[in-house]
């Protein structure tokens, strides 16, 4: 598979993943939107930290957190899970602020940006009918992200080096390797049923159901 160097360093971004940028926020605030207890995390290595994860718990499966600060904005990779890609966690992690959520999970593609709890853009790369109301300028970019690494295999990591560039910072594989704070969450199965006005595979998008 031919990449250019920048795809070669975003290896972690290829696979299931899940990534949140939030503005402003400390690590351990972080974790504690996401539902987590902050306390519970330790600096560890991207090996260390994949010891943390044992599976499914009572609670449904266990997703492994990392996250960290560079400049302005606080990253959460997530492996194994999808908790960052919901609608009450990006409401809560963008409160006061602003978030990028971008995931890859079991063949399906989210790209997200949230501002002081409302989403402003989210669509599905690829499928125009997903895009959300008002449009956002983000699809445009992301599709010519995408088309430049067409049948490579890229998945979503020529979306997440555009954000990373749009961000200014670098979270390739070198520097996600090295130690971050990490813990396990045990992802809850969500309260509210999707309904019946989306027909789509997936998260709900943000405004789909109306909650009463």
């Amino acid at each position: 598979m031919k990449t250019e160097a920048g795809m070669d360093s975003l290896r972690w971004a290829v696979a299931w993943m899940c990534v949140t940028f939030t503005r402003g926020l400390s690590p351990k605030e972080v974790f504690t939107r996401y539902g987590a207890d902050p306390d519970q995390a330790r600096l560890l290595d991207w090996d260390a930290a994949l010891d943390l994860v044992s599976g499914d718990s009572d609670d449904g499966m266990v997703s492994l957190l990392r996250s960290g600060r560079i400049g302005d904005w606080a990253f959460c990779v997530e492996e194994e899970g999808g908790i960052g890609f919901g609608e009450e966690s990006l409401a809560e992690l963008s409160r006061g602020t602003e978030t990028y959520s971008l995931s890859t999970t079991d063949g399906m593609d989210v790209f997200q940006y949230w501002r002081d709890g409302e989403c402003v853009e989210y669509f599905e790369p690829g499928m125009e009918h997903t895009r959300s109301e008002p449009l956002g300028h983000w699809w445009d970019r992301v599709e010519a992200a995408l088309a430049v690494h067409e049948g490579e295999g890229a998945g979503m990591a020529p979306v997440v080096a555009l954000v990373l560039d749009h961000l200014g910072i670098t979270l390739d594989d070198d520097v996600l390797a090295g130690p971050w704070l990490s813990l396990a969450l045990a992802e809850n199965a969500p309260s509210t049923p999707p309904g019946d006005t989306y027909a789509g595979e997936g998260p709900v998008p943000p405004g789909a159901v109306e909650i009463l």
